[in-house]
């Protein structure tokens, strides 16, 4: 079942899929955040919840080993274009987007919903511009779908 969003002003968002940069995302220097792990299978009772990532430290797979989602590691090249190929796959328009970097800006704008998270290892400009909402790590990026009040009182006109 979708998660529904009707936001006075920014409009309706139906989505099914959570499509997530890893590191400086969800995690730093290649180590799960805290929180992160309990609060992705309460997501993934609504989500499709998908993790795309050059994965710097080799460590994605295992640190999200039984968890809800599936893991996507890129080559070096192109991560930019594969990460936007991910989100075009799904439908944008039922997709959110997590990100932090540079390369995961094109995703950013092209889903319903696009979140820029900033953290220990910063956000690159062009992510800010490019989301709809910036908050500050993951933790409040992934509350903004378990208490929906806080991405109404962020986004309504």
């Amino acid at each position: 079942m979708p998660l529904v969003f009707d936001i006075p002003g920014y409009g309706s968002l139906h989505l099914t899929h959570l499509v997530c940069d890893f590191n400086g995302t969800l995690a730093l220097d290649g180590i799960l955040a805290p929180g992160v792990a309990a609060r992705l299978p309460r997501l993934a009772v609504n989500l499709e919840i998908h993790i795309v990532t050059g994965d710097t430290y080799g460590t994605a797979r295992r640190a999200l080993a039984g968890l809800p989602v599936s893991v996507r590691v890129l080559s070096e090249n192109g991560q930019a274009e594969a990460k936007l190929a991910a989100v075009s796959a799904l439908d944008p328009d039922t997709c959110a987007v997590l990100g932090n970097g540079r390369n995961d800006t094109a995703m950013l704008r092209a889903a319903a919903l696009g979140i820029a998270v900033f953290g220990a290892e910063g956000v690159a400009s062009e992510v800010m511009t490019a989301a709809d909402l910036a908050v500050p790590g993951s933790e409040a990026a992934l509350d903004l779908f378990l208490k929906p009040r806080h991405l109404l009182a962020s986004l309504r006109a």
